[in-house]
C-alpha cells in the first residue's frame, strides 16, 4: 500500500479540543470484522465486548511535563526546550528539541526557574534537536513535573492547563517516560475498570513509553522504506504469563491502543506466544500484516497519513476503515487525543 491511500478530508471542528467528561461518556464506534458491520455506543458500553476470561491489556507509561521554558544566557531569550528522552541518568544527558532553534547552539546555556535550573547545549542532533546536560542532581522529574507543562500535541490548538495534567493521562498511568498519552486509555475511568475486574477480565499492564514519533509524519510514498523512531518497551514475566494463557484458554486479548499493539507484538515467539523482554522497538505495522497477539483493539480516530492509521487498517482492513472513518465524520464523532474511541471486534 502506498501513503497517498491513507488520506481522508477532517473538518476542523472536529479535531477534539478537550476530553469528554465523565471520560467514559465518550462515543464509541464498534467495528465488527466479521460481518463488517458497524455500530455507535457509548465508551461505558465497553463491558457488553468483555467477557470472563479475557484479558484486557494497557499501556501503563506517564506522560511527564516535557515542555520547559527558559531564557537564554546574556540575551534573555525566550527558548522553548522540548524533552523528548533521558540519555544518561547520572549525567543528566537529554535529547530534546529547541524552538526557535536557530538561536541555540552548541555550548549555549538556558536558564529555566529563575535560574535554578539551567542545561548547556553538548552536541546538535537534528536542525532543531539538540543534547543537552542539566545541572540537577536529584530526582529531575521531581522538578519537572513541577515547572514544566503539559506536551499537549501541535493539533489541539490551546495552551495546556493544569486541568490537561490529569485529563491527559490515563487513570492507570504508573511509569513516568512518555512525552505523549496513550490516548485509547483516556477513556477508562477507575469505575469502569473495577467493573471490569468483577466481570472476570485481568487488566494487565506493558509498558512503551510514547515518543514524538507517533506525530511524526511519513514523508515517502513507498512505506517499505519508512523508518519508526525508537521506543522503550517492557513486557513483564507476568503480564506475558496471563496473555499467554489467555491465548491457550481460546479467550480474547484485547489491546487498548496502537501503542500496546506494538509492544506486544515486538515480542511474539514462533509459536503465537508472548516473551517477556525490555528494550527499544522501531516496528512499524502497515498492511497487510498478521497479528499474533491482539484479538479485539480499542483505539482512538487517528490523523491522515499517520502510522497509527496504518496499524488499525492493518488490524481491520484498509477498506473497512476509512468507511468508519467516512461515517464518523459524517455522525460528528471527535477526532485524534482527546476525541471518540473505537472497537476493533
Amino acid at each position: 500500500m502506498k501513503l497517498s491511500d491513507f488520506k481522508y478530508p477532517l473538518p476542523r471542528n472536529l479535531v477534539a479540543k478537550f476530553p469528554s467528561k465523565p471520560r467514559d461518556h465518550s462515543k464509541l464506534m464498534v467495528l465488527n470484522r466479521a460481518d463488517e458491520s458497524i455500530e455507535d455506543h457509548r465508551f461505558y458500553e465497553i463491558l457488553d465486548y468483555l467477557n470472563k476470561g479475557d484479558c484486557l491489556v494497557v499501556n501503563e507509561t506517564k506522560v511527564f511535563q516535557a515542555r520547559l521554558f527558559g531564557k537564554k544566557e546574556k540575551t534573555n531569550a525566550k527558548i522553548e526546550v522540548f524533552l523528548l528522552r533521558e540519555l544518561n541518568a547520572e549525567e543528566n544527558i537529554w535529547d530534546v528539541i529547541v524552538d526557535p532553534a536557530r538561536k541555540v547552539r552548541i555550548g549555549n546555556k538556558i536558564f529555566f526557574d529563575n535560574g535554578k535550573l539551567w542545561c548547556e547545549v553538548i552536541d546538535n542532533t537534528t536542525s532543531r534537536g539538540r543534547t543537552v546536560r542539566f545541572n540537577h542532581k536529584g530526582d529531575f522529574f521531581k522538578i519537572i513535573e513541577r515547572i514544566g507543562i503539559t506536551p499537549l500535541p501541535y493539533y489541539i490548538k490551546r495552551d495546556a492547563t493544569d486541568k490537561d495534567k490529569e485529563s491527559y493521562q490515563t487513570v492507570y498511568a504508573r511509569v513516568l517516560g512518555a512525552v505523549a498519552a496513550p490516548t485509547a486509555g483516556l477513556h477508562f475511568t477507575k469505575q469502569l475498570l473495577r467493573k471490569i475486574d468483577n466481570r472476570g477480565v485481568k487488566v494487565v499492564p506493558v509498558l512503551l513509553h510514547v515518543g514524538l514519533g507517533s506525530f511524526r509524519p511519513v514523508e515517502v510514498e513507498d512505506l517499505t522504506k519508512h523508518k519508526m523512531d525508537s521506543e522503550y518497551y517492557e513486557i513483564s514475566p507476568e503480564a506475558a504469563h496471563i496473555i499467554n494463557r489467555t491465548i491457550d484458554s481460546k479467550h480474547n486479548v484485547v489491546v487498548v491502543g496502537t501503542s500496546t499493539a506494538r509492544a506486544l507484538e515486538s515480542s511474539v515467539t514462533s509459536d503465537g506466544h508472548l516473551k517477556p523482554s525490555r528494550g527499544w522497538t522501531d516496528k512499524f505495522i502497515f498492511p497487510p500484516y498478521d497479528f499474533k497477539i491482539a484479538d479485539k483493539v480499542i483505539t482512538n480516530f487517528h490523523l491522515p497519513e499517520s502510522t497509527l492509521l496504518m496499524l488499525v487498517s492493518a488490524f481491520a482492513g484498509h477498506e473497512f476503515i476509512m468507511r468508519a472513518y467516512k461515517r464518523a465524520i459524517k455522525e460528528g464523532y471527535r477526532f485524534y487525543s482527546y476525541g471518540d474511541a473505537m472497537l476493533i471486534l
